[in-house]
């Protein structure tokens, strides 16, 4: 995974949209080019909202487990802070030193509680909201808060209480214990503290953040199981009211800040929709509110989304307070009193927070109109009407992110379906009519199929009568290239033209003028060029004679040729036979032609003689 707090796996989105309608500062895209989601990096405030909805496991959160197993491998001193949080989560370790002595078996040298950082942190907010002086603060324990300030409410910055979380607090306090070279990693249940370390080096630097889902996975991974081990303590100094952190108001009873309703001068918020409308709110009438701001995204720490999925709130809420309880049963408060002096007296609570403004431009009227327009919500404008199902809470929000770039009209589920509908049913016509087509296809290739076996079975008679015929049978092209000849023909033209006749059965592409003389392929070009036939030709070949008769087939392409051989005794038989019977026809003729001339001119005698008779009687 890169170092990005949060990422897709792409093949396991489903484009279901879930992540978009739950980020409460839409910093999930879905890009014009892809239907998947995309996490912007600059715009995610880190509260994991995402992480919890996807179904399909495909949102995944940096992990530090690797880079945990290195601190512990190493040679330096690791000290693990855990948060009270621990009380929640962990109801199957059934005594929280068990819990201990599990977390030094991964190999930590200390285990110290965040609830005495989160005792003196409070107590600075103690002292600030005492001495505000007219101005209104908003705290910044929670780090997806700090973020959503300093991202999309960048002028409440001065208003953003310029105190250390916590963690930090905390980290700082084990430092000034055990050294500033110890390393340090935070448990808790917060993803976003792994975005916050980023922030702080030297004295301050956590190295490493576990959620309690990754601790889990240690814990699996090395075999570590309570009923193997002994009890052990946290190291000192231990928290006191502290503990309560986990509930959204805790830090305001450790701190023992006023929320009357009446005198108090703060208020908590917490909760995603909760922390929305309040930044708004404290944004345009702070002084009207006169409250100063103890804000969580989450329904408290106990809710983080580092915590085991479905947990039941007011159940771990009760588990946080008998914990507390039990902790404060015997508490030693001198030691702790004076532990909390000492530490406060090296520590500088001190921090500051820096603008990373990442609102968009907001786009004209005219373009949400046209974006309204093609996804046929052009009524909607200026209205809170939309269905979410987008993500978005009204199609007017949804038409600016599109235009923003965050989304794509394919997110509008009305629109999708509509645009669906019309595909489906045009998608049913084109199916219908290539049904009909492919019922016309086959008709066709069973024709074809026929007509191909007709063809083949003319093929072969044809094939067949011209090898019973003695003449020579000749098919060629207008390069004079053998296209089909018969046993005939080949015999014909000697022995080398029986060999190449074993290699290239019918001679076929033989090139004619190497087999024959000019005088012979001649006549083909001849027939080739004029189209016009050559009838009863002879011959003179091999000291023999050859009778040809050459006759166009397909005009200027393809000739055929019927050759005899004159001196072959059927062939001489016939042929004197059809010469003679040819010179017997042409005398026949001629004797016809001597007769009816002889049998006018002795009618003729005959008529002068008889009449000469008459005269002379």
């Amino acid at each position: 995974m890169s170092n990005q707090l949060f990422s897709v796996t792409k093949s396991k989105c489903i484009s279901c949209y879930a992540c978009v309608r739950v980020c409460p500062v839409k910093a999930i895209e879905v890009p014009e080019i892809s239907d998947k989601a995309n996490i912007i990096k600059d715009r995610c405030i880190g509260c994991g909202h995402c992480l919890n909805v996807c179904p399909t496991d495909a949102i995944k959160y940096l992990s530090h487990i690797k880079d945990t197993i290195e601190l512990l491998n190493s040679d330096n001193k690791v000290a693990a802070i855990v948060a009270p949080s621990i009380s929640g989560e962990f109801p199957d370790i059934t005594d929280y030193r068990k819990f201990v002595k599990m977390i030094k078996s991964l190999g930590f040298d200390y285990v110290n509680e965040v609830s005495f950082g989160v005792d003196l942190v409070a107590a600075k907010y103690k002292e600030l909201f005492e001495n505000s002086k007219g101005k209104y603060y908003i705290s910044a324990n929670c780090p997806a808060i700090v973020e959503l300030v300093e991202k999309f409410h960048p002028e409440l910055l001065p208003n953003l209480a310029p105190i250390i979380s916590p963690m930090i607090a905390t980290c700082k306090i084990v430092k000034e214990k055990y050294g500033s070279d110890t390393k340090v990693v935070y448990i808790g249940p917060c993803i976003a503290n792994k975005e916050e370390i980023k922030k702080y080096k030297h004295e301050y630097k956590v190295d490493t953040v576990l959620t309690f889902t990754e601790l889990r996975k240690l814990f699996n991974q090395y075999n570590i199981k309570e009923s193997n081990l002994e009890f052990s303590e946290f190291d000192k100094p231990f928290g006191n009211k502290g503990s309560l952190y986990p509930i959204s108001n805790g830090i305001i009873q450790a701190a023992g800040i006023n929320e009357n309703l009446l005198t108090g001068n703060a208020t908590t918020v917490r909760g995603r929709n909760s922390c929305l409308d309040a930044a708004k709110q404290f944004e345009i009438a702070s002084n009207s509110i006169n409250k100063h701001f103890n804000m969580f995204y989450c329904e408290g720490c106990l809710m983080g989304p580092g915590t085991s999925p479905r947990g039941e709130r007011f159940i771990r809420r009760s588990r946080v307070i008998e914990y507390a309880n039990k902790r404060l049963k015997n508490f030693n408060n001198e030691e702790w009193e004076l532990a909390k002096e000492d530490f406060t007296s090296k520590i500088d609570f001190n921090t500051t927070f820096t603008e990373n403004d990442q609102r968009i431009q907001e786009p004209s009227d005219e373009t949400i109109s046209e974006i309204l327009g093609s996804i046929d919500k052009l009524e909607n404008k200026n209205t809170d009407s939309g269905c979410g199902a987008c993500g978005y809470d009204s199609c007017q929000h949804f038409a600016i992110a599109v235009a923003k770039g965050l989304a794509k009209t394919e997110m509008c589920h009305t629109y999708a379906n509509k645009n669906r509908q019309q595909y489906i049913n045009t998608l049913k016509a084109t199916n219908e009519k290539l049904t009909r087509i492919q019922l016309k296809l086959k008709e066709s290739e069973q024709q074809a199929l026929n007509q191909k076996r007709v063809s083949e079975e003319a093929h072969d008679l044809i094939s067949t009568m011209l090898e019973k015929l003695t003449a020579g049978v000749l098919l060629v092209d207008k390069d004079l290239k053998i296209i089909k000849s018969n046993n005939s023909f080949i015999s014909l033209l000697g022995e080398e033209a029986l060999e190449i006749n074993e290699v290239i059965p019918g001679l076929t592409g033989a090139d004619l003028k190497t087999l024959l003389p000019h005088s012979f392929y001649n006549l083909f070009s001849y027939v080739i060029k004029n189209n016009q036939d050559i009838l009863n030709r002879d011959v003179p070949y091999n000291n023999g004679l050859l009778n040809i008769s050459v006759f166009p087939i397909k005009k200027g392409n393809i000739v055929g040729a019927i050759v005899r051989d004159m001196h072959a005794p059927d062939v001489r038989r016939e042929e004197v036979i059809n010469r003679v019977t040819e010179v017997i026809d042409k005398n026949l003729e001629m004797v016809q032609k001597i007769g009816f001339l002889l049998g006018e001119g002795a009618s003729e005698t005959e008529q002068m003689l008889n009449s000469i008779i008459k005269s002379y009687k």
